[in-house]
């Protein structure tokens, strides 16, 4: 794909023919793990008992633990529409089908654009997704286990107040849960893209802590626009762990700015007391540096 340190360079239809046997490798595992959990019986002991009366799937399990977890007390679920059940059926499925192939979705996506990473690129990546990957799920669980129930019950006083019932559409309560599950976890994540574009010198710490008040009043209204619902109080539960996440990025930032910093010192140094002219290297496309290039010529990364 690519050059200098990154394999050989292949032509474009080499290219598209690997992409496309690896979107089929995904395909067709979304396709097989989403037909588990539509196909494939909860209890499957009084499946083979009784094989032909209608039998609960595997989705139904996961689709009334997360009414049991999540739907306050004395709220009723409706279905609002005829076919809004049918419709939760497969979106509920596909989701969890999607959540199960996820690691064969990242492997995929990792060897296809892995030969055109740069060793430093490649070097970054691991500890990148692993990151990504902890700090996804804890988002998540956050969302579901907080964040949602959270949501539900600060509208109950509401119901009350106006004398209405504590009826839901089982549509707008789905749709809820899982857009505050998503939601959350890609929240949760952000830090691990500013500690990356720190890394590679795209951005600096001091663009944050420069601009603290601004920023975090961007991230409170960012926090109001992608909560579903449940008012301001929902909107500070997200955006406490959130603007803690971004201090901790900061943190991690600052130090990763500071090495490359002392690497970059000691590195010229040893080479005038050597009496060496004084080229590096770029440490992202290796292109040569001049003493007092603080910007590789070739990429334009930061070098400090």
């Amino acid at each position: 794909m690519g050059e200098t340190g990154r394999g050989e360079a292949g032509t474009i239809w080499e290219h598209l023919n690997e992409l496309a046997a690896r979107l089929k490798v995904v395909i067709y595992s979304l396709l097989v793990t989403t037909t588990i959990f539509m196909v494939v019986p909860a209890h499957l002991s009084s499946f083979l008992r009784d094989p032909f009366t209608f039998y609960n799937p595997l989705i139904a399990l996961v689709l009334n633990q997360i009414t049991k977890d999540v739907l306050p007390q004395g709220v009723q679920l409706i279905a609002g529409e005829f076919t809004a059940p049918l419709e939760i059926y497969m979106i509920a499925s596909l989701l969890l089908g999607i959540a199960t192939s996820s690691p064969v979705i990242a492997y995929e996506v990792f060897r296809f654009i892995d030969p055109a990473l740069y060793p430093e690129e490649r070097k970054a990546m691991y500890p990148f997704i692993m990151s990504f990957t902890i700090l996804f799920l804890i988002g998540a669980v956050f969302g579901y286990k907080v964040l949602a129930p959270f949501m539900l019950w600060a509208m109950i006083p509401f119901f009350r107040l106006t004398g209405a019932m504590s009826i839901i559409y089982v549509m707008d309560f789905y749709n809820l849960v899982f857009i505050t599950i998503l939601t959350a976890g890609f929240s949760f994540t952000m830090p691990v893209f500013f500690v990356l574009l720190v890394k590679f010198g795209i951005i600096r710490t001091s663009a944050v802590t420069t601009r603290r008040r601004y920023i975090y009043a961007v991230l409170y209204i960012l926090c109001a626009v992608i909560t579903p619902d449940g008012g301001p109080i929902a909107d500070i539960a997200l955006f406490v762990p959130m603007a803690v996440l971004l201090e901790l990025a900061v943190f991690f930032g600052k130090r990763i700015e500071r090495k490359q910093k002392i690497a970059s010192v000691w590195e010229r140094s040893s080479s005038r007391a050597m009496g060496k002219p004084v080229f590096l290297k770029c440490r992202f496309c290796g292109g040569l540096l001049k003493d007092s290039a603080d910007f590789c010529p070739t990429c334009g990364k930061s070098q400090v």
